[in-house]
């Protein structure tokens, strides 16, 4: 008890003296070369400059090559990543920090030719590859624009799509339909290390016997219609979506890869580089920036609103009281950050008043749950003080409103689980173009409506949401998380919002779910879990324990047990030793989830937030 005390101190300590003067926590958001990639390709197209920025952008990327001459996504990935390994090579051959006939190159192109080629790269891999001229556009990523113009009614519709999708989608259609891209001094040479790289696949794209919707519109929808001029206007309905969700900073829904893709949009419909949109948008992304222990890394988006929630809320457990300084800097900063327009989440949402928070700084349109209610979370003292109780209540009436008709909760938007999103005949299409409800939303949602509002499962909402947890458990007795490193992030979050709601443990599902997470407790007594699980969609232990993971991991099991059983103490002794290794790998190991096998982060909060939250709950349950 003395060393959690001890831990508990140190790491308290480390976010307060972590606060800005704004109020606000600013840690990393840490992912793969991909955005320092996309960043110093669009320096170029645009012929900018930006100081000091770039060469530490290369420094970083730099330091991630393998001695196989590969990128990753996570440490323990195997041999490396396609994506990664083809967004880097391009990124240092455009920027004449290296050559195709490098050694280490060469064994970049012998792992990509081993691999498959571009073919077994990601979607967004292959659209940057068709914006710079190594790869034509072929028929099944050339959606027609008139795709925008469906009505809601249409069985398939372009709001079909959850949001951050919808940010996507939107350049590449347009850009694919002017078949645009970039030539780059130096393309001739990065296409002669390419060419070995196609694949026959790739012609089966423009096939007759291949899924192609441009080729279904020409001969179904189309041929009663003026032509030309519903293509004009699908072009323009596209602009006017992309530009009506531009943030402040000028990037488009506060993402970097979304505003890669629409700088490139834009250049296809003729807007000039030095265009005052691009350029301010070419800002925001540098906004972006972070150091990190190689260089610089652009993130994917700045968590500044979910690690202030997290670090406010964990600060309060630890005893910090709403009176102090610090806390109501904190409160304030997040209060200021709640959302008042109206977004695109209230199309399947409509009478709910805005009152969402979003991820980013930058975010003022685009609010999520988890934010929404980690912020509440970290509020909940103000729930009872004049303007700021109706603040609280406002965030809270717009969350209980996201609850899905299958009684789950999602990240962005209500009900976004049309089946035909699965026919998409990309590999990622079941993860990211709609928004199904998940177990690691739903039962946080769960967690905190039993910890701060007070609710049970004699709730109806409670139970609608008890109940689709109940029926998506996994046979082994795990859930899946869709935001987290993956069977030990979404048991976690399942197992301790269904505590938090009073679902007694001698409930079937507790006990499968407590035995398998017991089962995956590791020798040194801490739990880690790999990214492949995220990409086999089955677990894969890690070698040696994270600190992060057996934080949640000892989280759930503290939530269920009335004393500290030996597998607990055996998972406090492991998580105490790691907090006191704080340069080891196990606490860099990236579990936060985007794009499976494709995207993971490392949240530089997460090793402290996390195992103080669990150090907090096993001293207020054991303490005495």
């Amino acid at each position: 008890m003395d060393r959690i005390s001890e831990q508990v101190d140190k790491l308290k300590q480390k976010l307060i003296a972590a606060q800005a003067a704004d109020g606000s926590w600013n840690f990393c958001f840490e992912s793969g070369p991909m955005t320092d990639a996309y960043y110093l390709l669009l320096l170029k197209v645009l012929g900018m400059e930006a100081d000091g920025l770039p060469q530490a952008l290369i420094e970083r990327i730099l330091a991630r090559q393998t001695d196989e001459g590969t990128w990753k996504c996570y440490p323990d990935e195997k041999e490396g990543n396609v994506s990664a390994t083809l967004e880097a090579c391009l990124a240092l051959f455009y920027t004449g920090v290296k050559d195709p006939s490098d050694p280490l190159m060469k064994r970049a192109r012998q792992f990509l030719l081993e691999q498959g080629g571009i073919s077994r790269s990601g979607s967004l891999t292959q659209v940057a590859l068709c914006l710079l001229g190594h790869k034509r556009w072929g028929l099944r990523t050339r959606v027609p624009v008139e795709f925008f113009l469906l009505p809601p009614w249409s069985p398939v519709h372009f709001f079909d799509l959850v949001s951050y999708s919808r940010v996507h989608v939107a350049p590449v259609i347009l850009a694919a339909d002017r078949q645009f891209c970039v030539h780059l001094p130096g393309k001739k040479e990065i296409d002669e290390w390419l060419p070995a790289l196609s694949d026959l696949r790739l012609d089966q794209e423009s096939s007759p016997d291949g899924w192609s919707l441009a080729a279904e519109w020409e001969d179904i929808h189309l041929q009663a219609l003026d032509r030309q001029e519903w293509h004009q206007k699908g072009v323009q309905w596209g602009r006017d979506f992309m530009l009506s969700r531009l943030e402040e900073d000028g990037t488009l829904y506060s993402y970097t890869t979304s505003t890669f893709l629409m700088i490139f949009a834009l250049l296809a419909l003729g807007y000039p580089k030095h265009h005052p949109l691009l350029q301010r948008a070419m800002r925001g992304i540098a906004t972006f920036a972070c150091p990190v222990s190689e260089g610089m890394h652009i993130q994917e988006a700045t968590s500044t609103i979910w690690d202030s929630a997290l670090i406010l809320q964990t600060l309060g457990m630890a005893g910090l009281p709403p009176t102090d300084f610090i806390w109501r800097r904190g409160a304030r900063f997040l209060l200021s950050k709640q959302q008042e327009r109206v977004g695109d989440w209230a199309r399947d949402n409509p009478g709910i008043h805005p009152g969402g928070w979003g991820f980013s700084r930058s975010n003022t349109i685009h609010p999520d749950v988890d934010d929404t209610l980690a912020c509440l979370s970290a509020l909940t003292p103000l729930k009872a003080e004049g303007s700021d109780r109706e603040a609280w209540q406002r965030g809270l009436t717009w969350l209980l409103s996201m609850q899905n008709d299958d009684g789950g909760w999602s990240a962005f938007e209500r009900n976004k689980q049309k089946r035909w999103l699965s026919l998409i005949p990309f590999k990622e299409g079941k993860q990211v173009w709609g928004d199904p409800s998940s177990a690691d939303m739903t039962g946080r949602v769960l967690r905190f409506l039993g910890q701060h509002v007070g609710w049970t499962i004699d709730r109806p909402e409670v139970r609608r949401a008890w109940s689709w947890l109940y029926h998506h458990q996994r046979i082994d007795g795990s859930w899946y998380g869709r935001w987290g490193v993956a069977y030990l992030y979404g048991t976690w979050t399942a197992l301790t919002g269904l505590a938090a709601v009073g679902v007694p443990r001698d409930q079937p599902m507790i006990g499968k779910a407590l035995k398998w997470l017991l089962a995956r407790q590791n020798r040194d007594g801490g739990w880690g879990e790999s990214c492949a699980s995220d990409v086999k969609r089955k677990y894969i232990p890690l070698s040696q324990s994270t600190v992060v993971q057996t934080a949640w991991a000892l989280d759930a099991l503290i939530a269920y047990h009335d004393r500290p059983i030996p597998a607990i103490e055996r998972g406090m002794s492991c998580l105490l030793s790691l907090l006191e290794q704080p340069d080891s790998w196990q606490w860099r190991y990236p579990v936060g989830a985007g794009l499976a096998g494709q995207f993971y982060a490392y949240y530089h909060s997460y090793p402290t937030v996390w195992p103080l939250q669990t150090l907090l709950h096993y001293r207020k349950k054991w303490g005495d």
